[in-house]
């Protein structure tokens, strides 16, 4: 399979041991209540990919029926971690769980101890940071339809990656992009700011950057926001200008076996058209 003929949301890729390994959502299930599992596609020149290889499906008994966005793929102490959003068509509270393999194509089993979003909260898109003191942390959105002014917040995880471990804390809102715009929606009485996809990059020369995404001027958007003290505690600042604009976003970063960084996001922000799009990037 080329990349176009991929019909995923929220792209994410694993550089690990010579292949690459992508997952998604699935976005035929993205809005819909018949939701069951991912899938992953492997390659090893990122232009020609296997797949789709099932991930995870839902277990009997699995209380969550929707909304199952945004897998990602971490290596972590000799097993491969998925951080996926899920949620419940009866209560309608989405939140991160993490789920465990021993092999970057699963199969992946159900790992922490529920969700680690807090249970109130309407929050998605959990990401994975080991800090530079080696604590885990997972990075996640703060939904829109809580706030109105949608957060990216932090929490600390146990070392076994099976609930957090402290209190969420927010690094930034939507609003501090200046150009991000606003949407209208009945789930919020007036005017809200969207946050995706957070997603932690160390630059090569030590600054502590977070992709995410919103809205601007021309859809859907990739953001940037920068670490005044090279980590997760620090102080973020949003850059003045989006990195991709062009109506598409939840991106992420990787590093290629020979040495080069790429931008992964999706594109365009349409039901049943979006497929993967890599980018060479500076980040």
């Amino acid at each position: 399979m080329k990349l176009h003929e991929i019909n995923i949301r929220d792209p994410f890729v694993l550089a690990h041991n010579g292949v690459y390994y992508m997952t998604g959502t699935r976005a035929a299930t993205t809005w819909t209540d018949r939701a069951d599992g991912f899938d992953g596609y492997y390659s090893r020149d990122l232009i020609n990919w296997e797949g789709p290889v099932e991930l995870f499906h839902r277990p009997e008994g699995f209380w969550a029926d929707k909304c199952y966005w945004a897998p990602e793929i971490h290596f972590y102490n000799g097993y491969f971690y998925l951080f996926a959003t899920f949620a419940n068509s009866a209560e309608n509270r989405k939140g991160t769980v993490i789920l465990r393999a021993a092999s970057p194509l699963g199969p992946y089993r159900l790992h922490s101890e529920g969700k680690i979003t807090p249970e109130p909260w309407q929050c998605l898109d959990g990401t994975f940071y080991l800090d530079r003191n080696g604590r885990p942390w997972m990075v996640f959105s703060h939904e829109w339809t809580d706030l109105g002014d949608g957060q990216i917040c932090a929490v600390p995880l146990s070392s076994d990656l099976t609930r957090r471990d402290g209190t969420p804390r927010a690094l930034l809102q939507a609003s501090d992009a200046g150009w991000a715009r606003a949407i209208r929606n009945r789930q919020w009485d007036g005017p809200a700011y969207v946050t995706d996809g957070p997603f932690l990059w160390r630059r090569n020369s030590g600054e502590l950057i977070m992709l995410w995404a919103t809205f601007g001027e021309k859809g859907y958007a990739e953001a940037v926001a920068r670490s005044d003290n090279g980590d997760i505690t620090g102080r973020w600042t949003v850059d003045p200008a989006p990195l991709f604009a062009e109506n598409g976003g939840h991106g992420m970063l990787f590093s290629t076996f020979d040495g080069k960084t790429k931008l992964v996001l999706y594109q365009p922000n349409t039901s049943l058209e979006e497929h993967p799009v890599f980018l060479d990037t500076s980040l």
